[in-house]
């Protein structure tokens, strides 16, 4: 057995196991039990509450469209998502570089951040015309804020001793950037990415919900909520909002994953849970 000094038997590790898999279907089953009480003590009809049945039939009816919609919606979030990810580890790295560029360059980020959607997407949509460009522009702009903020702490928190300590025998400055800072900054960049994928498919279902359109084939989630509401689907309504529940969830899973493929060898917030 490895994973330190008091390692923890198998039958503590497959009780540990199953709790993480018994306990969300339990908590699962309560919500629906509690869902059909409330539904039905309060006599609500299904234009104001649908039942979980009526809701899964609807996504079953509706299976075609919602696919094509949670395609088109993962699309734009991936592409914003990446844009995002690729564009902010720049920036913090450059900003990272001297204290006079962080206090010039963070005050703007952070207003931008600040900046309500709905302010910002009428801009984006005259921009960049409505559809799928817009929607990646959204997700783009809200997946960005969290992952150069997180960067950027990671690469000013190397520790001091061992910056000397390089320093000592590093001959250029792209060497501490590239041997010292960047993996030291992996863990907040990783949390950075974190946060910002359980953003960026609820930022493209919003650049949808205001920008999206089914031209050419390119209605996602957001486009669909809107269809839904105004003909009164109720139960395709939800449908559509369990799917982009499902799909959120998807995108943190991929980055979590991620997360525990480059840390699980390493980093100690791996390392204790072992113990």
């Amino acid at each position: 057995m490895t994973g330190g000094p008091f390692p923890v038997p198998a039958q503590g590790r497959a009780g540990a196991s199953a709790r993480q898999v018994l306990l969300p279907l339990l908590m699962g089953a309560l919500f629906i039990l509690g869902w059909y009480g409330i539904k039905y003590a309060l006599h609500l009809p299904s234009f104001i509450l649908p039942t979980p049945r009526e809701i899964a039939a609807a996504a079953w009816r509706e299976r075609a469209t919602l696919w094509h919609g949670a395609l088109v919606t993962a699309s734009g979030a991936i592409l914003g998502f990446l844009l995002a990810a690729g564009a902010a580890l720049a920036l913090a790295l450059v900003i990272s570089l001297s204290p006079l560029i962080r206090l010039s360059v963070l005050p703007y980020i952070l207003m931008l951040q600040m900046m309500p959607i709905v302010v910002k997407a009428p801009v984006i949509i005259l921009w960049f015309g409505p559809g799928l460009p817009s929607t990646v522009a959204i997700a783009f702009l809200i997946s960005f804020f969290p992952i150069v903020v997180s960067t950027t702490q990671g690469l000013i928190s190397t520790d001091r001793h061992m910056v000397d300590l390089f320093r000592i025998g590093a001959q250029h400055r792209w060497q501490e950037i590239l041997w010292l800072r960047l993996p030291f900054a992996l863990p907040y960049f990783l949390t950075g990415l974190r946060i910002a994928g359980s953003l960026a498919p609820m930022a493209a279902i919003a650049g949808e919900f205001f920008s999206g359109n089914s031209a050419g084939g390119t209605g996602g989630l957001g486009f669909l909520v809107v269809e839904y509401n105004s003909q009164m689907q109720i139960s395709e309504l939800f449908a559509a909002g369990f799917t982009a529940c499902a799909l959120g969830l998807i995108f943190y899973a991929i980055i979590a994953g991620l997360n525990w493929w480059l840390l699980r060898n390493w980093h100690d917030s791996f390392s204790s849970q072992q113990r």
